[in-house]
């Protein structure tokens, strides 16, 4: 089989194939603060607002917790994807040096389950606005979405250094135009509505859109120059979308909501707003694009010899199919809790990575367990769901019930308020540091990891 690096027309190197051989590394800071811009640049993100405006709240209060939560999970996105680029291997890949090469098989699996979801999610997402905006049948857009994105994900640097350099710039012409029309609504002094049930629940779920990010941030930071390029991109470019997008949807709400209107209608309502939307819906394929990626150089940690373009063309199909058969609402709290899996894990690994001493981190297949670095990702994700049980109706509402009764049984009021994603990472991180912190002493005392 051929592993050897691909190049453009060009003549500047793509992705390896496999995981054999060091990656190429033509990125630096500016091109991968405006990738991941674009991938902050979701229709999710506005549409997701009704979960974080505070109903009869001022919206300076809403303003304020989508800022909260945009810094924290910035923060969290930029520490999880500066190491991709100081070890140079893809985030499955460095979940070796955490977990040991067969533990690291666990998350893996679940990240796949993960990519493919989303993957899914987005390919309905931008069929959905586009039918809406050109009033056709959802069918044909799926398919070219599915299409389209599976073909990005065959020239992945290629298509981040397109996007750096000019769906950049048209994004942003989009964004500006709909906040110039949507300012010009009447907005009243507080919120007529919304679904958030305190701040720190809203806070939450903006925390949740670059957190969710974090299990595929070393695929693409591994081919930044400097790992200081690759955290400070990744935490301002999608931090800085994250805020500009959940406010769009904020406002398109309360200017809108009396109405009846959900958030894409109210866009659409818009003088030229449907251009507009239209705009953002094609450069949306970015985020199909990275989930179809992600899912194959996922697969290598397993099969590492395998070319990720038959992965990438496998993933996209069935992503595509899933897209025109599958109910992706019903699927949505499942994709929610494998979020509440790797929250936890991200700040194990975020601990653990910067407690021990450079060239400690061990990303070969037979990197040896650390089951206690398995013991505070269990105890975090069990945080998390005792703060918000993950919610599902129908034939999985039996785990909601579950932990709701566990709930009862600590004397955990299910209407808290407080935010999961901040307990369950307050937890997992405070005890990877009291089981990593004696380890970490020792190995850097020794110059070595045990």
């Amino acid at each position: 089989m051929d592993t050897s690096v691909k190049h453009d027309v060009a003549g500047v190197p793509d992705a390896p194939l496999t995981l054999e051989g060091p990656p190429p590394r033509p990125l630096g800071l500016a091109s991968n603060t405006a990738f991941w811009w674009n991938l902050g640049i979701s229709l999710l993100l506005p549409v997701a607002a009704v979960y974080v405006v505070l109903p009869d709240r001022p919206l300076s209060t809403t303003l304020l917790a989508i800022v909260v939560g945009a810094v924290i999970g910035g923060v969290l996105l930029g520490l999880a994807a500066a190491p991709g680029a100081r070890e140079g291997v893809p985030a499955m890949v460095l979940l070796r040096g955490l977990l040991g090469g067969r533990v690291s098989y666990v998350p893996t699996v679940a990240n796949l389950a993960q990519c493919v979801g989303w993957a899914t999610f987005e390919i309905v997402v931008i069929a959905e606005a586009a039918s809406r905006i050109v009033g056709a049948p959802r069918w044909p857009f799926v398919v070219a979405a599915g299409v389209l994105a599976t073909l990005m994900a065959l020239r992945p640097l290629g298509v981040v250094r397109l996007l750096a350099r000019y769906a950049v710039w048209v994004a942003l012409a989009a964004v500006a135009y709909l906040y110039v029309q949507v300012l010009r609504q009447p907005l009243p002094a507080r919120a007529p509505g919304g679904n958030a049930t305190s701040f720190w629940t809203a806070v939450d779920v903006v925390i949740a859109l670059p957190a969710s990010w974090a299990p595929l941030a070393a695929d693409y930071t591994r081919h930044v120059r400097s790992a200081r390029a690759a955290g400070l991109g990744a935490a301002v470019g999608y931090g800085a979308a994250t805020i500009v997008f959940f406010t769009l949807g904020m406002l398109a709400l309360v200017a809108y909501g009396a109405g009846g209107l959900d958030v894409i209608d109210a866009l659409l309502a818009l003088p030229l707003g449907g251009l507009a939307l239209l705009v953002l819906v094609v450069v949306e394929l970015d985020e199909a694009f990275a989930n179809v990626y992600s899912t194959a150089v996922s697969s290598q940690n397993i099969a590492a010899r395998w070319d990720r373009r038959v992965l990438a063309v496998g993933v996209g199909t069935v992503a595509t199919l899933l897209a025109l058969s599958f109910d992706i609402v019903a699927y949505e709290p499942f994709l929610f809790l494998i979020g509440s899996v790797f929250v936890p894990l991200i700040g194990v690994l975020i601990v653990a990575y910067y407690l021990l001493p450079r060239g400690a981190w061990n990303v070969s297949a037979t990197a040896p367990a650390r089951p206690l670095l398995v013991v505070p990702w269990a105890v975090g994700f069990v945080a998390y769901q005792l703060t918000l049980p993950t919610f599902f109706a129908g034939p999985g509402a039996g785990w909601t019930a579950w932990w709701s009764a566990r709930q009862g049984d600590l004397g955990i009021d299910p209407a808290n308020g407080m935010s999961a994603s901040l307990v369950s990472l307050g937890v997992a991180m405070a005890l990877t540091a009291i089981v990593g912190l004696p380890t970490a002493v020792r190995a850097r005392r020794e110059g070595r990891l045990r």
